[in-house]
């Protein structure tokens, strides 16, 4: 079965660059793409994607509105999609929002062909994209400049020791190869953690685990 994407960006030459690219691996299939943030929400509806790759940044509805549009619970599609933003390191401030909005990941838009590649499989596949120490520092830089609510301490408080434990080190940012080896516990239990953790939680994927573990107080960005 191939992953769907759906491509959004008001450049013709980084939407075809990135449909031709993507199109040439087997397994993935470009099936639409759109030059607006409204337009994203439209065509996603209409063609029902696995992956969006969605630019922060684009006319009459920004990337994190449309996300926030696409994940939300009037979205009439039959299934929810995971979506890549698209963004530039020095210039965009507004990841921490997109992730917040929904976003599975972001990818830079000086990626190298191979990390878009690997990146629309991540999310397909229902992980998040948290392995770059890039993404770790984004999280934590963003996570740092926004004004904390209040923690929610009956979801704190379903949660197990051990699971808080866990909790904390996805919010360091850490796989789980590395959670096991830091708690001396086999990769297939840590696996198991956290998926119990998500579903107390509420958290998509792992990385709305880290903003939760930011959110909450239970992550605290690097100093």
């Amino acid at each position: 079965m191939s992953i769907d994407v759906l491509i959004a960006d008001d450049q013709a030459m980084v939407r075809a660059g990135f449909a031709a690219l993507l199109d040439a691996h087997d397994g993935i299939r470009v099936a639409g793409q759109a030059a607006t943030g409204a337009e994203a929400v439209t065509l996603a509806a209409r063609l029902d994607p696995d992956v969006i790759i969605m630019d922060v940044r684009m006319p009459e509805m920004d990337g994190i509105e449309a996300t926030r549009r696409i994940l939300g619970p009037a979205y009439p599609a039959a299934h929810v999609p995971r979506i890549l933003m698209l963004t530039t390191f020095d210039v965009d401030d507004y990841v921490y929002d997109a992730l917040q909005a929904g976003a599975s990941g972001f990818l830079l838009k000086d990626a190298l062909p191979e990390e878009l590649v690997h990146a629309v499989r991540v999310v397909a596949a229902g992980d998040a994209l948290l392995a770059p120490s890039v993404t770790r520092r984004m999280i934590a830089q963003f996570a740092a400049q926004k004004p904390r609510p209040a923690a929610s301490a009956a979801v704190l408080s379903d949660l197990t020791e051990r699971e808080r434990e866990v909790l904390v080190l996805l919010g360091k940012g850490m796989s789980n190869g590395e959670i096991a080896g830091t708690l001396f516990i086999a990769e297939q239990t840590v696996k198991t953690h956290v998926g119990k953790v998500l579903a107390k939680i509420g958290a998509r994927d792992r990385v709305q685990a880290v903003i939760f573990a930011y959110d909450t107080g239970l992550a605290e960005p690097a100093s």
